[in-house]
């Protein structure tokens, strides 16, 4: 009873943590208002998860449970992580560990709690999506039969052993030192595509014979949902031919092709399958508990007592900065880069001179690929240079001087640009020969990526948000839309910066008083 009792404590601590922030309840309504979006009507021209082009099901109580179940371990697996993850972290940098290691809690119990916080409040924002989708249900009218176990049955097994996955990677990028803040949030979008995208080719139905009688099933569930469709399909509507599953909105031309799905039955095995993955999950965060102290010790002074130690010398830097400093704010803005540059890894240099080359001799399509990689790897740059004051609490030493809070916005935005800027001169001077338009529209995308990271660090009071649009546009640009790609449409590309740069800088602009007040 008294492991028992320890366990729930730190459950219920967690949770009123969690819960006396206001963005844990915005990011609530967030998921309120984005489980109604899952719904649209059928005159809206789009679907969020359909087989093929504008083919779903009625708005049954099965099939809302069935968006739901897999828009989470979809969507929620990902954005998740972000929301989740840092409570070790916390107990690390506050000492309070020490405090927990003391008492007879074991280290196993210790992460299975953590583990179990982030299960926790995965499972209130599936409850929230749940009372939003019977409503939605109701609203909607095509099937006014409101079944709850058939509600609850297909979301709680797609969804639970996804985010399963992910509670999992939050207590590991917590414990790595070195994932525990920029290079983790970035490094977990890539092990997120490459878990869901490696899982599923493994296991689909469409393309492996095994996996249509397979017990297995990826994290998401995506491959089960495919075959019981499917086999539902040709047997229901056998001239309907569909052609995968498109989750996230999708438009169609054309009326959209309804069926009826009252009911998912799963087999026994199949119930096994999905068990694999939180069973999976429980064990490897048991495993982590030899590591425990060993991260325990490697806290946030420890690493702010290594960065204060004299940095790499970077003469040559003297000099190039040397003639900005004879402009009024030219000395802060010197005292910025040296402070960002002399911090920069020797891998970090290495990357920008490959990524230079391949700017400098690419083809079209690398030079875009390149540019969107030079922004990737200073991403640290853009979404936590604003909170600096913010984070170790020297506000109301550096705002005392006059004029402190404007110079201080100006020389931040100076070198935010210069860091988004110079990295793709190289791509600037080839485009502005070859395709000028694509050059410009380079040159909006690296100030709105300067601008936006300031303005959303401000807005949000942490980096993690902005840092996880710029990789997901960063891996959508990579795939050919043209947010970050300025050579795919440039004119498209320049239109939506130019629009969004004046908001973001007035954005930046507004909050940046309030932000800056020393509480």
């Amino acid at each position: 009873m008294g492991a028992l009792n320890r366990f729930v404590a730190i459950l219920v601590a967690d949770l009123r943590e969690r819960s006396r922030s206001g963005r844990f309840w915005l990011m609530l309504g967030t998921v309120a208002a984005f489980t109604w979006w899952c719904f649209p009507p059928i005159e809206a021209g789009y679907m969020t998860v359909s087989l093929g082009a504008g083919v779903r099901a009625h708005y049954s109580s099965a099939w809302i449970g069935m968006v739901l179940g897999l828009m989470y371990s979809t969507m929620m697996s990902l954005f998740g992580f972000y929301l989740v993850r840092g409570n070790l972290v916390r107990d690390f940098d506050t000492r309070v560990w020490q405090l927990l290691v003391a008492t007879p809690m074991t280290r196993r119990a210790y992460l299975l709690a953590k583990w179990a916080s982030h299960m926790t409040v995965f499972l209130l924002f599936l409850i929230v999506g749940l009372l939003v989708g019977a409503i939605a249900q109701v609203w909607r009218g095509e099937d006014p039969h409101l079944d709850l176990i058939e509600l609850v049955k297909p979301a709680l097994w797609l969804s639970l052993p996804a985010l399963a996955v992910t509670a999992m990677f939050a207590v590991l990028f917590d414990l790595v030192p070195w994932t525990r803040r920029t290079g983790g949030n970035v490094l977990y979008f890539f092990v997120w595509i490459t878990l869901f995208t490696v899982t599923f080719l493994v296991l689909n139905p469409e393309e492996v014979a095994w996996a249509r009688t397979t017990w297995l099933s990826d994290p998401n569930g995506l491959a089960l949902v495919l075959r019981d469709l499917q086999a539902h399909l040709s047997v229901a509507q056998p001239g309907t031919v569909i052609h995968g599953m498109n989750i996230g909105s999708s438009s169609f031309e054309g009326g959209a092709k309804l069926f009826e799905w009252t009911q998912w039955t799963l087999r026994p095995m199949d119930l096994l399958g999905r068990l694999l993955w939180p069973l999976l999950s429980v064990l490897a965060v048991m495993a982590m508990s030899p590591w425990l102290d060993w991260a325990a010790a490697r806290t946030r002074t420890a690493a702010t007592s290594a960065a204060d130690r004299p940095g790499r010398r970077l003469r040559w830097l003297d000099a190039l900065l040397r003639p900005i400093e004879r402009f009024p704010l030219g000395v802060l803005v010197a005292a910025e880069l040296r402070l960002v540059l002399r911090q920069r890894r020797r891998l970090w240099w290495l990357a920008i001179m490959v990524l230079a080359a391949i700017q400098t001799f690419g083809s079209l399509p690398a030079i875009a690929i390149a540019c969107i990689g030079a922004w990737l790897i200073s991403i640290d740059v853009f979404s936590r240079a604003v909170l600096r004051e913010h984070e170790q609490a020297t506000g109301a030493l550096m705002y005392t001087a006059a004029g402190a809070r404007s110079r201080l916005l100006r020389s931040r935005v100076v070198v935010a640009t210069m860091m988004a800027v110079v990295p793709v001169v190289p791509a600037l001077v080839r485009l502005s020969s070859a395709r000028p338009e694509a050059a410009t529209a380079t040159l909006l995308v690296a100030l709105s990526i300067a601008i936006g990271g300031l303005a959303v660090g401000a807005l949000c009071r942490n980096g993690r948000p902005f840092e996880l649009l710029l990789v997901l546009f960063a891996y959508i640009g990579i795939q050919g839309q043209s947010t970050l790609n300025a050579v795919i449409d440039p004119a498209s590309t320049a239109a939506q910066h130019a629009l969004l740069l004046p908001a973001l800088a007035v954005l930046l602009i507004g909050l940046w008083p309030r932000f800056t007040r020393v509480r």
